[in-house]
């Protein structure tokens, strides 16, 4: 899609108010059951590469009121920013700490978790979320075996997660002792979304001499 000068131009959701609410209902199911996967079927263009199911998401969720930090990648598209301003009211900021969202090309390109703001025991609910953009797919086509088990979830599930940093579970598991604070992701495909939120418990199975 070649994208105007001005990225106001894109449009966002077609009908405002019954897009928004048809995705805020599969986040919402999404968080409850992790790892399960729910439509996220809007029609929607986003410039600047972040695919439609994470555009969607950002639409749903962020106003003035949240601050956005955009990776390296997405950030470098000022035709993206200029986007995600003029339909959300959102400030895009510098630094990862700032952002109530951290949108993501994948989970390789997201900071560390605890570069994020964790919120506190009296306001867990401040914390930051991650919006993954899986839409590209894996950049070298590998998925990592986790086990996935906690709230939401009937015994155990297993994620074949993509571009997961080999600290990720690790720093994951470690970050488990600080609830109820802690950091929320969420995975946006092209027309699905999936859910890890911080009370999910994850184990490597590749760690475990269990993987593929």
């Amino acid at each position: 899609m070649t994208v105007p000068s001005n990225a106001s131009t894109v449009p966002g959701f077609g009908a405002p108010v019954d897009d928004a609410q048809r995705v805020f209902r599969s986040v919402l199911e999404a968080m409850a059951r992790p790892t399960t996967t729910f439509p996220v079927d809007v029609d929607l263009t986003a410039p600047g590469g972040l695919g439609s199911g994470a555009a969607a998401i950002v639409l749903t969720l962020c106003d003035e009121y949240t601050p956005i930090w955009l990776d390296a990648t997405l950030g470098s598209e000022t035709a993206l920013a200029q986007w995600i301003r003029f339909h959300t009211g959102a400030a895009i900021v510098d630094t990862p700490d700032q952002a109530a969202f951290a949108v993501v090309s994948s989970l390789a390109a997201a900071p560390a978790l605890g570069a994020l703001n964790q919120g506190t025991d009296i306001e867990p609910h401040t914390s930051a979320t991650v919006i993954v953009d899986t839409a590209a797919g894996a950049a070298d086509g590998r998925e990592t075996p986790i086990l996935v088990s906690g709230p939401g979830i009937d015994g155990t599930a297993r994620w074949n997660a993509r571009d997961v940093p080999a600290e990720f579970v690790e720093e994951w598991r470690g970050r488990r002792s600080a609830l109820p604070c802690g950091i929320d992701l969420i995975f946006a495909a092209r027309d699905t979304v999936f859910a890890l939120p911080r009370t999910t418990e994850l184990t490597s199975l590749v760690d475990a001499g269990r993987g593929l």
